[in-house]
């Protein structure tokens, strides 16, 4: 898992997709933090994001750096703990103008059941389950 984390961390920016109802939605996201030794991501409850992965956990995570990319299936589980959320944002200083562990709005997730695959044009994919 360590190696996700690092590699989404240099990304910065990477795109999760989730499901609302038949159609697919992606956006960028930019937050990633690893917790309990579970790989975290971040979002606001007031997003359609958020109440799409209420319905339906089931996410991908895509992200490029370097000439590699990473494809990441996975559930997000929510995990409603200040503590979680706290050490998200403590990750994070520049989210605290807008998040506060204890605000009602701010949520984390962990992925569950995850299957990642870091891929390249020049060498054989790398698979790692958590």
């Amino acid at each position: 898992m360590k190696e996700i984390y690092e590699f989404l961390k240099k990304c910065e920016t990477y795109y999760i997709a989730t499901v609302e109802g038949d159609q697919p939605r992606v956006r960028p996201f930019g937050t990633v933090d690893v917790f309990e030794g579970k790989l975290y991501i971040q979002t606001g409850k007031v997003k359609n994001v958020s109440k799409q992965m209420m319905i339906n956990p089931k996410i991908e995570i895509c992200a490029f750096y370097e000439g590699k990319w990473i494809r990441i299936e996975a559930k997000a589980i929510e995990d409603d703990r200040i503590e979680a959320k706290k050490h998200m944002l403590d990750a994070y200083p520049s989210l605290q103008a807008m998040y506060k562990a204890d605000d009602g709005n701010t949520q984390v997730f962990y992925l569950k059941d995850a299957t990642a695959t870091i891929s390249s044009f020049t060498e054989e994919p790398k698979v790692h389950k958590f």
